[in-house]
């Protein structure tokens, strides 16, 4: 992701900003990355994810998660709101007969009478309503069963020289990008867990960080770019002009290539009762 995308986040964060990834479902599957291996096992030791396990996914998008969560041999209902994404989702879990893909939001889907062991959601979380998301989760969850939460943050790393210049493209192209924005270190995130401390329905909040560097080559960091809202939100005069100078700074300056640092951290808690 681009270096100044959180101020741009703030600035254009609206409800229908979440149907945008829904315009090009096979971009999105074909630029975003997968998550890391470990992230992955830590998700599925803690929800002991495995056949006649139930998993329930908000926003399941293409399956970027799922398909490795459904490696497990567990059965998952996958609730994605996009149906190009949910259609691109489902062809690539064929392979994983106790997949669900359903297509709603998950603020009005209706819930199952059975409650699930685990429901996860992947780097969307924050899409959701605030005002229903945990007590929503915590009514689809059994007692003892396991909320996690991936999120994912665009960190200092990589090609760190280019993630400041680019930030040059950024300001001529949005005036509201705040100047001299830099990535954040890792080690500087402050996570603030207190929407899974504080609410009533969920104990033992525990958080841990997964890094993972990719290197892009000029044509899959443009296609990285457009999978993000901010950047589709943009005027279209704007997005073409900065797109364009990004790949000529990758191009010129970077022979093509350029390394990008994501942190993915998990979230989990566990629903009380008995």
């Amino acid at each position: 992701m681009l270096p100044c995308v959180d101020a741009l986040e703030f600035r254009v964060k609206e409800p229908k900003l979440r149907d945008i990834f829904d315009q090009d479902a096979e971009l999105y599957e074909r630029a975003r990355p997968r998550y890391p291996a470990s992230l992955v096992e830590e998700l599925v030791r803690v929800a002991g994810a495995g056949p006649g396990v139930r998993v329930l996914e908000i926003a399941a998008g293409t399956g970027k998660l799922t398909v490795d969560l459904a490696g497990s041999g567990c059965s998952i209902t996958a609730v994605e709101i996009g149906p190009n994404m949910a259609a691109v989702a489902r062809r690539q879990l064929a392979e994983f007969p106790g997949v669900e893909v359903v297509v709603a939001a998950f603020e009005q889907w209706e819930l199952p009478p059975e409650p699930f062991d685990a429901v996860v959601c992947a780097t969307a979380f924050h899409w959701l309503d605030p005002a229903v998301r945990m007590p929503r989760a915590a009514r689809a969850l059994r007692p003892g069963g396991l909320l996690g939460v991936v999120a994912t943050h665009h960190v200092a790393g990589g090609t760190e020289d280019f993630f400041a210049e680019v930030q040059e493209c950024y300001e001529r192209w949005d005036p509201a990008t705040p100047p001299g924005f830099r990535p954040t270190r890792e080690s500087d995130l402050a996570t603030d867990r207190t929407e899974f401390t504080g609410s009533p329905h969920f104990t033992g909040v525990a958080v841990h960080g997964h890094p993972q560097e990719i290197t892009y080559t000029t044509d899959g960091y443009i296609d990285l770019l457009l999978t993000y809202s901010n950047h589709r939100a943009l005027p279209e005069a704007a997005r073409n002009g900065l797109l364009a100078d990004i790949r000529e700074l990758i191009d010129s300056r970077y022979d093509g290539v350029v390394t990008k640092r994501y942190w993915h951290e998990l979230i989990t808690a566990v629903r009380v009762g008995t």
